[in-house]
């Protein structure tokens, strides 16, 4: 063993050791993964087992929505886990059933039966194989900047660069621009007549379109009012269906229901976790219309696994929705959400490396430049997959120095804090931002 590498131990806890060593970091070259113990958290709040403490500004990977103290959720989990922690699919439970007709209650429109997985990955993967078994085509539209999961079906449709390190994978996907204002030649309903020649140009082969109603991790992309309603339009006009990814944007991250609710859509097939159990539970589902549940009466629904409606996610789940609802947590987040754009728009004023702040309720980016006339980014969009840090990496650091976690992907700052948050957390998180963007700002070509 190198000095190196036993002066580095003596700094780490015992756990932070045993983490390092035998446990794979994600998305990430091993030799780079520095683990963080973590010993406990309280409402937006988490601390290490050093003494430092951090405001859940990004709700660790824009899942936490109901923050770290749901203890409604964990009791729930609790009292299944004691009268049954597990059991198989083909048997119907309390937690399951409910949650099913809870989710067809809340989800847009007439959207109505669930399969339950435990993960946002497994329920677009659910998602690609009940599209292409309703109609009979195997190809799927989806989008550059987006991010649809880690498993072969759901990588191969997702845009980022990550996906590079897993191709070639599933045949059948095929990648469109986006709806990116900031950073693109092309208008975003540009991109949409795009897409329409796109399908127009692949025949009659398309299963479905997939989008996320706002992009999440690729920069917190907010289409045009009108763009998801006619997108939509243009996939059924080619005989194809609308797959939302609600995964991130679910679950009063918006300040509504769904992303598809701010554009007043309800898609033919919808996809959901994070938000879903509040984080409390790997807990994944994908909810179709009654047209496509009706299909599979008297056709094989050719899927399924070990912990398809895990009683205990379940219950985690229904206990989130109801605590949504019972405490108005979604009326609350549409409230400091807004409350939250002023303060980011007023940190854009104060630093000219703020090239551009977007988003809508609790999901919100920061997007820096080194040159906000020409929109040169400091990040690009293969650092994702490269070794070092970037500008936007040291001032996410710069703000946890400060007593702030915040995520950050390529070029943009990822604002998505537990939906429970207050005015005060805010003007706390704002305050720490304003000065970590002084290592941006130094940056700039000038």
């Amino acid at each position: 063993m190198s000095d190196e590498t036993s002066s580095m131990d003596v700094e780490r806890t015992p756990v932070e050791r045993l983490d390092k060593e035998y446990v794979f970091g994600t998305w990430s070259y091993q030799s780079e993964v520095d683990p963080t113990e973590i010993v406990g958290a309280e409402g937006v709040r988490f601390r290490d087992a050093h003494g430092n403490e951090w405001i859940d500004f990004s709700g660790q990977l824009m899942c936490s929505n109901l923050g770290h103290s749901a203890d409604t959720v964990a009791d729930a989990m609790a009292e299944q886990a004691r009268e049954g922690a597990y059991y198989a699919p083909g048997f119907a439970t309390e937690a399951r059933a409910k949650l099913g007709e809870k989710l067809a209650e809340v989800t847009p429109g007439d959207l109505s039966k669930t399969f339950f997985s435990t993960s946002g990955t497994e329920a677009v993967e659910a998602a690609i194989k009940i599209a292409r078994m309703y109609t009979g085509k195997q190809k799927i539209v989806s989008r550059y900047r987006s991010y649809h999961g880690a498993t072969y079906g759901s990588i191969s449709v997702t845009g980022d660069p990550r996906r590079l390190k897993a191709e070639p994978g599933i045949p059948g996907t095929i990648k469109a621009p986006d709806p990116y204002a900031y950073g693109s030649t092309m208008d975003p309903m540009e991109s949409l007549e795009y897409i329409d020649e796109m399908l127009m140009l692949e025949g009659d082969t398309v299963a479905a379109v997939l989008v996320e109603p706002i992009v999440g991790s690729n920069g917190i992309l907010v289409p045009p009012d009108e763009y998801l309603p006619r997108l939509k339009e243009i996939a059924h006009d080619h005989d194809a269906l609308l797959i939302c990814d609600e995964v991130m944007s679910g679950f009063g991250r918006t300040g509504e229901w769904f992303g598809s609710d701010v554009f007043d859509v309800t898609p033919d097939i919808m996809t959901m976790a994070k938000g879903l159990s509040g984080a409390y539970a790997p807990l994944g589902a994908t909810i179709v219309t009654p047209e496509i549940a009706d299909y599979f009466e008297d056709e094989m629904f050719c899927h399924g696994h070990t912990y398809a409606g895990h009683p205990v996610a379940c219950a985690a789940g229904l206990a989130a929705i109801e605590t949504y609802q019972e405490e108005g947590i979604i009326e609350h987040a549409k409230e400091v959400g807004n409350y939250l754009g002023d303060r980011l728009e007023e940190l854009a004023e104060e630093h000219p490396s703020v090239g551009d702040t977007r988003g809508i309720g609790l999901f919100r980016g920061i997007e820096l430049t080194r040159d906000p006339d020409e929109r040169v980014p400091f990040g690009s969009r293969e650092d994702k997959i490269s070794k070092g840090t970037t500008v936007v990496d040291e001032v996410s650091a710069a703000a946890a120095d400060g007593g702030v976690y915040v995520a950050n992907m390529i070029n943009t700052l990822i604002i998505a804090p537990p939906l429970t948050i207050t005015e005060s957390d805010i003007d706390e998180a704002v305050a720490v931002l304003n000065d970590a963007l002084e290592v941006s700002d130094a940056a700039m070509d000038r």
